[in-house]
């Protein structure tokens, strides 16, 4: 079944063509990555099977330009793999934001439409993005079936008071307010596999993973279930991130509001597109970008680096605490897998709970799996590269073959 998995994040479009037999048996026919969607130097990279690397370098203001850009590189003459687009049996979405509208994931029709479009509220970077991809896709592929897996799945097992917020509790009955998390098809993935990799019993283990890119996450996965994580109602709490700014102190939005003069649209604007990186540093929502300035001098922006190593190594203590130990911690995500000094400057602070860190190892450590403890630490630290499209259009599979 040839299964076109589409990825859109709060600023990028990550896709992949895959010939799928089974969970084990499948093959990436392409694979590749719109980045810096809404900056000025936006980039597609497409990686066709058996072919050279094609990159496309321009301005790609919004979701809708960057699909247009996959679809087109699908099927180009030169560097395309798809003859026509009759050739794909499905299309697998992720979805940031179920809410407790969806135990798990289904095909796509208006009222499932309609019901991510209710949770944009929830995910206000994502959701108007994965609404623009299916729409995108619809146009093309009027008559493939589509599938959604949504990335609160495998939160849904965190306890009532790990997901439920201190408020008046009506406002958890009428209006669903409680926490949800996001990145949960990544957390599910580098967990299981994180675990096989270093060789634990994934029923019988206690695994820290740290999903950690332009937007950010940490969980806490005992026996192989989630039983919490830092993002909450919406993927804007947690830690600081490219453009969200992470927990604040909730008195801070109604002072800024008064001040400013802003309406809630305007100041959830505020928090979810001009904070974190870019709002600290005053020059981008890249990490990458952060890293040229910092070495070149520029104080915010190592300011905003620092920021987010210690963000992360206090989510990462605090479910230490929560699951009493730890056997495994797992970077993955952008940041996570490429950048060794965010690594280190986390499991620096951690030796305390028995983790020792490979210098060696992490340095060399890039976009692959590695081990990057040291042999004798008793906590291991992994990079492993997440695999959410392989996981979705397994989904997206097992569900258009059981319609």
């Amino acid at each position: 079944m040839i299964i076109l998995v589409i990825n859109c994040g709060s600023s990028s479009i990550k896709y992949q063509l895959l010939d799928m037999k089974d969970a084990k048996t499948y093959c990436v026919k392409a694979k590749g990555l719109v980045e810096k969607i809404g900056l000025p130097d936006g980039c597609l990279t497409h990686k066709p099977e058996g072919k050279d690397k094609y990159v496309a370098e321009c301005a790609i203001p919004d979701h809708k330009i960057g699909m247009k850009m996959v679809m087109d590189a699908l099927v180009d003459a030169k560097h395309g793999v798809l003859q026509s687009f009759d050739d794909v049996d499905a299309v697998g979405h992720r979805i940031v934001q179920g809410a407790d509208f969806f135990s798990g994931s289904v095909l796509v029709d208006e009222d499932v439409l309609e019901k991510i479009g209710i949770c944009c509220d929830f995910a206000p970077l994502h959701n108007p993005a994965h609404l623009l991809g299916i729409a995108a896709v619809s146009e093309v592929l009027p008559k493939v079936p589509q599938v959604v897996v949504f990335d609160t799945a495998f939160h849904q097992t965190m306890p009532d008071y790990a997901y439920m917020y201190a408020l008046p509790y009506e406002y958890y009955t009428k209006y669903h307010i409680r926490r949800y998390g996001a990145h949960g098809t990544s957390h599910q993935y580098v967990s299981r596999r994180g675990a096989e990799f270093a060789g634990l019993d994934l029923a019988h283990s206690k695994i820290i993973t740290c999903h950690i890119g332009n937007g950010s996450s940490v969980t806490a996965v005992q026996d192989g279930k989630c039983v919490d994580t830092s993002m909450g109602f919406t993927p804007l709490e947690g830690m600081i991130m490219g453009t969200r700014c992470g927990t604040i102190d909730a008195s801070i939005v109604p002072y800024v509001m008064k001040k400013e003069n802003l309406t809630p649209d305007e100041m959830t604007a505020v928090m979810n597109k001009k904070s974190g990186f870019l709002g600290i540093s005053g020059r981008s929502s890249d990490c990458r970008d952060l890293e040229e300035a910092a070495a070149a001098g520029d104080k915010r922006a190592a300011l905003a680096l620092k920021k987010l190593s210690y963000d992360i190594t206090k989510l990462v203590g605090s479910y230490i605490a929560v699951m009493n130990g730890v056997d495994l911690i797992v970077f993955t995500a952008g940041i996570g897998e490429h950048n060794s000094v965010v690594r280190e400057q986390v499991c620096e602070n951690l030796t305390y709970a028995g983790v020792e860190l490979d210098k060696a190892a992490n340095k060399k450590a890039f976009g692959e799996e590695a081990m990057i403890s040291a042999p004798g630490s008793r906590v291991k630290v992994a990079l492993i590269p997440t695999e959410e499209e392989m996981m979705i259009a397994l989904e997206t599979m097992q569900i258009v073959k059981n319609k």
